[in-house]
């Protein structure tokens, strides 16, 4: 049975379009160019943060953010930014009696953010700021666990990265759903791992709700 549904934030319930433009401005760098680069890192399985080098070899990302802060550019999401099946995604799931939690890798900001976008409408808001532990590290996900009250093979994990999100979940003992959009999911959603990993692969959080009674009605 599945009773806990967890989602990650960028690019599953945020759209981050915004967000790396602005990083793209703070570079200098046009955003077409920036996107390319972007794309590439991911095809190629690298580290998303190892985009910046090219345009700034002694970036160093939590430097950045605070640099831009300073100079009144801090990173920044609002309503506007979320994706448009969020909302009546989260209220048909807890409508269906489901824990609801939001855990990703996100800075302390984000989370504030988070918690003033999300007050009434979730039972956790984690970051991987205010664990010490980011995805995919395995301790993540115990982290996940530890604060949710049901076994981990009762949770289910939302996110658009086989290899930051469901990989990971899908070893601490969690279902896993892969929702294509972002980069990440449209170059990772014909991989093999990406057609047999998950529990559910959907192209809209609005295909949960169904889903899990589906698989709940067969577990009884």
């Amino acid at each position: 049975m599945i009773r806990a549904v967890v989602f990650d934030v960028g690019e599953c319930l945020v759209d981050e379009t915004r967000e790396y433009g602005t990083w793209a401005d703070w570079l200098g760098v046009p955003r077409h160019t920036f996107a390319a680069m972007f794309g590439a890192v991911i095809a190629q399985g690298r580290d998303y943060r190892e985009v910046f080098q090219p345009f700034k070899p002694s970036f160093d990302l939590t430097a950045e953010r605070e640099a831009r802060a300073a100079a009144g550019r801090p990173e920044h999401f609002d309503e506007s930014d979320l994706y448009s099946d969020v909302r009546p995604a989260l209220a048909a799931l807890r409508e269906a009696g489901l824990w609801l939690g939001i855990a990703g890798n996100q800075t302390v900001r984000a989370g504030g953010i988070l918690r003033q976008l999300f007050t009434d409408d979730v039972d956790l808001i984690g970051t991987s700021d205010d664990w010490g532990a980011s995805k995919p590290d395995l301790e993540f996900f115990e982290r996940v666990a530890d604060v949710v009250p049901f076994a981990n093979d009762e949770i289910l994990y939302v996110g658009d990265r086989i290899d930051n999100d469901l990989r990971p979940g899908a070893k601490a003992g969690m279902h896993t759903a892969l929702i294509r959009r972002g980069p990440w999911a449209t170059i990772q959603w014909d991989t093999e791992e990406a057609r047999e990993l998950p529990t559910f692969r959907v192209d809209s959080l609005l295909e949960l709700p169904a889903l899990i009674a589906g698989f709940n009605s067969s577990e009884r």
